[in-house]
């Protein structure tokens, strides 16, 4: 009698963690967008390397403790362009005989004369749901930005400004304002998706002088836009070969507009990586990656598919991580073999 009972208990549990998990995906999908708001998320093309980033779900995936970092150059040749930075780490967590996902974000984006950092703390709660791992994840952080203002310069007789606009702020301004964002992750033997949300509570950034001096010196609102994005991907074996196929795909939107990407990589002995992808009007991209003993390396370049190309030679990203395997069985507890996750 005991075992029905077990099995009976076991399959609810699979049932209402698909029921949240559809709670969650919906909670996700009826937040409408408000206008006025602006998106200020980074953009990656190695994207499959730093999930977390775009998805609070997508942490402490298996038994792996996981660091990227690296830096974005988009539009090189194209003055102040944009310039991003990031680092991350996440592991699983066992707590009260439940698995849990910990990991931390910061990323930091810099183009013209504005500055933008965003730093999260990320927890997630783990089910096994289908031979797979469902994580269900939230966000807690905050949004800073900055806009030096003491460095606009006008020239006399421009047709489109004025010196004098309340609009262009003419001092340094800084704000910073709480951020929230949720995300759903299941992780399979064969198959990886994720559907997330940013900014959910869409949140408005005060900005004034960073003096403090000056009670009649304006102050600036920046409303952030929520963000849904939808990823998934696969690692495919080719029989008898140590080649893998790695096909991957992000979805971004903005709740006006939409784009998306599709990555094609090829792994040889889990050592070295290359691949191709295309960004939906805006740029073509090559990859290439190298593993060794849970050291990460790896580069991408973009090359753009719209006029733009005329103005930037294209744009480089650069990751570097390592990860390495945590052993939650009890023994041996002070040493960690070194693997490569996904």
């Amino acid at each position: 009698m005991n075992q029905p009972a077990k099995a009976i208990s076991r399959s609810q549990r699979r049932s209402a963690a698909a029921r949240v998990a559809v709670a969650l995906l919906l909670l996700l999908a009826i937040f409408p967008a408000r206008k006025a708001a602006a998106q200020a998320d980074a953009q990656f093309s190695q994207y499959f390397e730093v999930p977390a980033y775009y998805n609070a779900g997508a942490i402490g995936v298996g038994d792996m403790l996981r660091a990227r970092g690296g830096s974005r150059m988009q539009w090189v040749g194209i003055k102040h362009a944009p310039t991003t930075f990031i680092i991350g780490a996440d592991m699983p967590l066992k707590l009260f005989n439940k698995r849990f996902g910990v990991g931390l974000q910061m990323q930091q984006e810099s183009f013209g004369l504005y500055k933008n950092m965003q730093i999260g703390a990320q927890l997630a709660y783990k089910l096994r749901l289908f031979k797979g791992e469902l994580s269900m994840g939230v966000q807690l952080g905050f949004i800073d930005q900055s806009f030096k203002g003491s460095e606009v310069f006008i020239p006399d007789n421009d047709d489109f400004h004025e010196s004098s606009d309340d609009a262009i702020p003419q001092n340094d301004i800084r704000g910073n304002a709480f951020d929230l964002g949720l995300g759903v992750f299941y992780n399979h033997p064969w198959f990886w998706a994720g559907i997330s949300a940013t900014h959910l509570n869409s949140p408005t950034i005060t900005m004034n002088a960073e003096s403090g001096e000056g009670g009649n010196e304006k102050n600036y609102e920046f409303r952030m836009g929520r963000a849904l994005y939808f990823m998934a991907g696969s690692n495919i074996p080719i029989k008898n070969t140590l080649i893998e196929v790695m096909p991957s795909a992000l979805v971004k939107s903005d709740f006006t507009f939409t784009t998306f990407e599709a990555t094609v990589r090829c792994r040889y002995n889990k050592f070295l990586t290359a691949g191709i992808g295309y960004r939906w009007n805006d740029a073509v991209y090559a990859l290439l990656g190298v593993e060794f003993k849970g050291f990460f390396l790896g580069y991408s370049y973009d090359y753009s598919t719209s006029y733009i190309a005329k103005a930037s030679s294209g744009s480089h990203e650069i990751l570097a991580g390592y990860s390495v395997k945590l052993d939650f069985s009890g023994k041996n507890r002070n040493r960690h073999k070194s693997v490569r996750i996904m």
